[in-house]
């Protein structure tokens, strides 16, 4: 019961002097990253149904890696202090690959990382994107949003790959392809969202070619110009997604479903705003149950008629 006071979020964790000095050993160290997997506040189903048994625990120690990383960028409402947090989780990545590890994701990671050979640099582009939100919240050139999407989604799409036991040249540009799709899909349904942590992802470019202000955008005015502009960036997502697709073709089976669930919900998304004629600023549009279920069943279908990889 005592362990079970420490399971802390990582806001609560970093606050909580005892947490902090402890010193976690592996198997306690596992069932903090095992229960931040399953019951933090944004969790999401991060071990698939299909997802083999022996990577579960992998996953879950990957995942937290990544919940770390966002809670300290997002949920400090700090910026000098996340900075802080975020170079100092930097320093216990780089410790870890050095072989010292005492904070429980890095006690449980390291051995992950050693089983599926896990690069560094993953980890610290992770880290870097969460550094960069804390001092950048406009982005001028699609060029450059597309830059800061190759740090904060691609690697994660590529550790997956490494957990599954893929590491070639193919594949990863195939998984990059879907996840900065992934990521630029999330930021145009989420338009509302980040105006509201002052953040706005929609290229100041691309608003101005279609004459569009980016006051426009902040006062949530919905005009033909900001609807052209969003037309503009959801075609260049959709081909990201239809690029990244063959990656399904060429990975093992479970796994595959998987990248086609996230691939198909994000295309989705995007139909969802073409329904809406492109205004993603008066509601945030969102996936029904009906949607989901439609996209669970066409994967699978394609899944049972599809031959081993």
């Amino acid at each position: 019961m005592a362990l079970r006071l420490h399971f802390l979020p990582p806001k609560q964790f970093v606050a909580d002097p005892e947490a902090m000095a402890r010193d976690w050993d592996m198997q306690e160290a596992e069932a903090y990253t095992r229960w931040l997997a399953t019951s933090h506040y944004e969790n999401f189903h991060v071990v698939s149904f299909l997802l083999p048994k022996r990577l579960h625990q992998d996953f879950y120690n990957v995942y937290a890696f990544c919940r770390w990383a966002d809670d300290l960028g997002d949920e400090i409402h700090d910026p000098g202090e996340s900075l802080r947090l975020l170079y100092w989780w930097r320093g216990l990545v780089n410790r870890m690959f050095a072989g010292h590890a005492s904070h429980p994701v890095f006690v449980a990671l390291q051995q992950t990382a050693r089983k599926h050979s896990l690069p560094e640099e993953p980890f610290l582009d992770l880290v870097s994107a969460f550094v960069r939100d804390q001092t950048v919240r406009r982005y001028r050139t699609l060029e450059e949003l597309l830059d800061y999407c190759k740090y904060s989604a691609n690697p994660v799409g590529r550790l997956v790959l490494h957990l599954c036991g893929y590491s070639d040249a193919e594949r990863q540009w195939l998984s990059d392809a879907t996840c900065t799709a992934l990521q630029l899909a999330n930021f145009w349904q989420d338009v509302t969202v980040d105006l509201k942590k002052g953040r706005l992802y929609i290229p100041e470019e691309v608003l101005g070619e279609h004459g569009c202000r980016t006051g426009d955008v902040e006062e949530r005015r919905i005009t033909p110009a900001f609807r052209a502009a969003m037309r503009e960036l959801v075609g260049v997502t959709r081909g990201l997604f239809l690029k990244g697709l063959p990656l399904t073709e060429i990975v093992d089976r479970r796994l595959s479903l998987d990248l086609a669930l996230f691939s198909r919900g994000g295309l989705r998304i995007l139909e969802k705003i073409e329904e809406k004629d492109y205004d993603v600023l008066s509601a945030r549009p969102e996936l029904t149950k009906t949607d989901r279920a439609m996209l669970l069943l066409t994967s699978l279908f394609r899944w049972i008629l599809k031959r081993p990889a």
